[in-house]
């Protein structure tokens, strides 16, 4: 029988007794038995692509459910430029170096997708962060790269981001790689190794990086077009990666029925070789894995198109977020559009089952309002707590995407909500009490996007 067809057992490692002297946990499962409620999130909120002059900022969240403000934004740090468009961010560190004595997650590494400016936020008072350190955008570009999306620590203490575009937005992507101390490194992939960019994950005990691919940024600055995708501007490939040498070993070419495959994760268990990757355009899930020294992709959850009376075609889901649980039980994932939160076990990697769905916001959900606020835009990036018990989610995918499908979006602002989790029972249900409204920050509504938690999470942390 291959590896694909065996059910994964989740963390029957050979790992429990090392020492953690660094950040982290020594496990998936440590992480899972020894981590407190979350109290705190950290979320990216914007201003970009909207009637709002003011720069993006990282806002402080409370979801300590018996503090006196939970569910509002404590604290702001603001950028110090304007026109960031602040996306994806990482930390300095994770469980991948948790053996590395002395080495914290402490730093926020926060790009600016459409600036190509790099923050560094010191989060020692959790409650109180402040911005530490900018890499400007020429700093950038000397590298030829450009438009920065995914951060990643990687077990020595350095970090790893992906790059969408070149110096003049145009293609080849590539990687930026920083050291301990937040300056450049240096480019970490061979210029023209890979042609188009996006997200990435990594396996170091199979010495092995998979990756992902959007577009040039000049393509999807301005929004989305299907003539883009008619002729070949955006991505449907997977790219896996010699980790230690850098270099891509092998591509899977997802075809016409795997159009924009966006974000992607490998199981957490650090022997497993199984992950997932969502195809937005396309709205289905992919399932990949090794065997026999090739890797192989398998369409395994498709999600059908809705007929709507302003679309002159059939509208898309449109898949734009994914995470798998600590526990490697279970996959979750957004359809933005639609409006859905869905939730798949994923004991056998190779059968994904149903578990569970929640229908809100977005142009087809059954519920358009919480505590009076009316949802405009579908879930959108997720984040689960450590326990797999309480899924968060915002709602603004990218301004200019925003305003084109969601333009009350930019007006009205985000939303973060919240569903608590049964995963001995594989149910959701939404928590009506937990809303937090980005529509009412000081400068005006503004859109969250994605969210981390101080003691790392379903999205970043790797074990090696």
């Amino acid at each position: 029988m291959s590896d694909a067809e065996h059910p994964a057992e989740p963390h029957e490692h050979h790992d429990h007794d090392h020492d953690v002297e660094g950040p982290g946990y020594a496990t998936p499962q440590a992480a899972i038995e020894q981590a407190e409620r979350e109290k705190t999130a950290y979320v990216m909120g914007l201003h970009v692509g909207q009637d709002v002059d003011a720069p993006d900022f990282l806002a402080v969240v409370d979801v300590d459910p018996d503090s006196d403000t939970y569910g509002e934004v404590v604290d702001r740090v603001q950028m110090p430029n304007k026109g960031d468009e602040l996306h994806h961010f990482g930390w300095n560190a994770c469980s991948s170096s948790c053996h590395i004595g002395g080495l914290e997650r402490r730093h926020l590494v926060i790009p600016g997708q459409r600036s190509s400016r790099i923050h560094i936020v010191d989060t020692k008072d959790r409650r109180d962060p402040e911005i530490t350190k900018v890499i400007e955008p020429e700093e950038v570009y000397e590298q030829d790269l450009s438009a920065p999306h995914t951060v990643h620590c990687i077990p020595d203490g350095e970090i790893l981001i992906s790059m969408l575009g070149d110096a003049d937005g145009e293609l080849p992507g590539g990687f930026l790689e920083l050291n301990d101390d937040f300056e450049i490194e240096g480019r970490w992939d061979p210029p023209g190794e890979i042609d188009m960019n996006y997200d990435f994950w990594y396996q170091p005990r199979h010495n092995v990086m998979v990756s992902t691919e959007w577009a040039a940024p000049q393509t999807y600055y301005p929004g989305f077009d299907l003539e883009d995708v008619e002729a070949g501007k955006y991505g449907r490939s997977l790219h896996f990666w010699d980790w230690e040498e850098g270099t891509v070993e092998q591509s899977i070419d997802l075809g016409e029925g795997g159009q924009i495959p966006l974000e992607v994760r490998f199981q957490h268990t650090p022997e497993g070789t199984h992950g997932y990757v969502g195809a937005a355009l396309t709205s289905n899930i992919f399932h990949f894995w090794e065997e026999d020294d090739e890797w192989h992709a398998e369409k395994v959850i498709d999600f059908e198109p809705h007929d709507h009376e302003e679309w002159d075609i059939p509208v898309p889901p449109l898949v734009t977020d994914i995470l798998i649980s600590m526990d490697d039980r279970y996959l979750f994932g957004s359809n933005w559009i639609r409006g859905e939160v869905w939730m798949y076990d994923i004991s056998d990697p190779s059968n994904p089952r149903k578990a569970d769905t929640l229908s809100v916001g977005g142009y087809f959900g059954d519920i358009q309002e919480v505590q009076g606020r009316e949802l405009v835009a579908g879930p959108q990036m997720l984040q689960l707590s450590l326990d797999g018990e309480r899924l968060y989610w915002t709602t603004s995918l990218f301004s200019s995407w925003d305003n084109q499908f969601f333009p009350e979006e930019g007006e009205k602002g985000s939303v973060m909500l919240k569903a608590d989790v049964n995963p001995r029972k594989g149910t959701m249900s939404l928590d009506e009490d937990f809303m937090v409204d980005f529509g009412e920050m000081p400068e005006g509504p503004a859109r969250a996007h994605e969210i981390r938690w101080p003691d790392g999470d379903c999205t970043s942390d790797v074990w090696q």
